[in-house]
C-alpha cells in the first residue's frame, strides 16, 4: 500500500512523514497540487491525437535536473492544492472536451491521492507520463490503472545523471523502471491513429553528449523486441535554469549532434517511433502554468 508516512514512493526512499509537514526530496507534503489540468497538444501524434491529451501537472518532482523546462512547477513547486474527489472531477470534465486519454504528468509522489480518483477505471487511456525515475515497487500498484507508459530515459552515463539531475543511480533504476512498464502493458496497440496500449519511450539529445544518446538507444534495442516500442527521439533541448551557467549545456544542441543520434537510431531499427525538426527547440511549446483547469 502507498502512503505519504516514512515515504519510499519514489527511488530516493527519503523517509520522511509528509503527513506531518516533512519534505524530502520532491519538496511536497501530502497535499495534492497540480499547476495546470487542460487539452495538450504537444505530445507525441498517439497521444494528442486530433483532440488533445488531457494532461495534468502535479508540482514537484523526484528529480532535479539542471535543465528542467518545468521548472516553476517541478522545482519552485506552484500550484493549487487540490483533493482526491476534485482530481477525479478534473478527469471527467476533461473526458466531456473530448480528450482521447489522461495524461498524467510527473505523478508519482502524489500517487496516494491520485489512485482513488483513477477507480473506477476511466473510459479513456490513462498514460502515466514520468522522467523514467520510478520505484518497481511503486509501479506494481498502478498494473491495471495505467494503459499507457510514457517514461523519459535521459542517461547511459551514471556520471551525466548524477551531474544534471542529482540521480547517480538513474541508469540502472531507469532501465528496471521501464522493463516494469512493459511487463504491465506489453506491446503497443495503436487503433485509429491513437494509442491505447503500450509504452513509448522518450529520449531528450543533450548537447555535447552524443555517447550518452547512444547508449540509451543501445539498451533499447538489445532489451525490447522491434517494433514492440516507441521511440521518441527530441531535439527540443532549450537551456533554461542551472543549465544556462554551466558548458556545453549552456546551448541548444546542433543539427550534427542530431543527425549523428538519429542516424543511429535508424541503424539500430528504431524508427517506428517519433523525432523532431529544430523548430521544437523553443520555450514557446512551455505550457502556460497558469493554474488553467484546477
Amino acid at each position: 500500500m502507498l502512503d505519504y508516512k516514512a515515504c519510499t514512493l519514489c527511488p530516493r526512499r527519503c523517509g520522511v512523514d509528509r503527513t506531518a509537514g516533512q519534505r524530502g526530496f520532491c519538496g511536497m507534503s501530502d497535499r495534492l497540487t497540480a499547476a495546470r489540468a487542460a487539452l495538450h497538444y504537444w505530445e507525441e501524434p498517439v497521444i494528442s491525437g486530433s483532440f488533445g491529451s488531457g494532461a495534468v501537472f502535479f508540482s514537484g518532482c523526484t528529480l532535479g535536473c539542471l535543465f528542467c523546462q518545468n521548472g516553476v512547477i517541478s522545482q519552485e513547486r506552484f500550484g493549487k492544492e487540490i483533493s482526491s474527489r476534485q482530481l477525479r472531477d478534473i478527469f471527467e470534465r476533461l473526458i466531456d472536451e473530448g480528450c482521447q486519454n489522461i495524461n498524467l504528468v510527473t505523478p508519482t509522489h502524489f500517487l496516494p491521492s491520485i489512485l482513488p480518483a483513477l477507480t473506477p477505471k476511466l473510459p479513456v487511456p490513462v498514460v502515466y507520463n514520468c522522467g523514467g525515475y520510478e520505484s518497481v515497487q511503486t509501479l506494481r500498484e498502478l498494473e491495471g490503472l495505467v494503459d499507457i507508459y510514457l517514461p523519459d530515459c535521459k542517461y547511459s552515463d551514471p556520471t551525466l545523471a548524477a551531474r544534471l539531475s542529482r540521480a547517480p543511480d538513474y541508469v540502472e533504476v531507469c532501465r528496471e523502471a521501464i522493463g516494469e512498464m512493459y511487463r504491465q502493458v506489453g506491446p503497443a496497440v495503436i487503433e485509429d491513429e491513437q494509442m491505447k496500449r503500450g509504452l513509448i519511450i522518450r529520449h531528450l539529445v543533450l548537447p555535447g553528449s552524443i555517447d550518452n544518446s547512444l547508449g540509451v538507444l543501445d539498451w533499447i534495442a538489445e532489451r525490447f523486441p522491434r517494433r514492440d516500442v516507441l521511440v521518441s527521439l527530441m531535439s527540443q533541448y532549450v537551456p533554461m535554469g542551472q543549465a544556462r551557467r554551466l558548458p556545453p549545456f549552456d546551448r541548444p544542441i546542433t543539427e550534427e549532434e542530431y543527425d549523428a543520434v538519429l542516424s543511429y537510431l535508424y541503424l539500430l531499427e528504431l524508427d517506428n517511433g517519433y523525432t523532431q525538426d529544430f523548430s521544437a527547440a523553443s520555450t514557446q511549446y512551455i505550457p502556460a502554468f497558469d493554474l488553467e483547469g484546477v
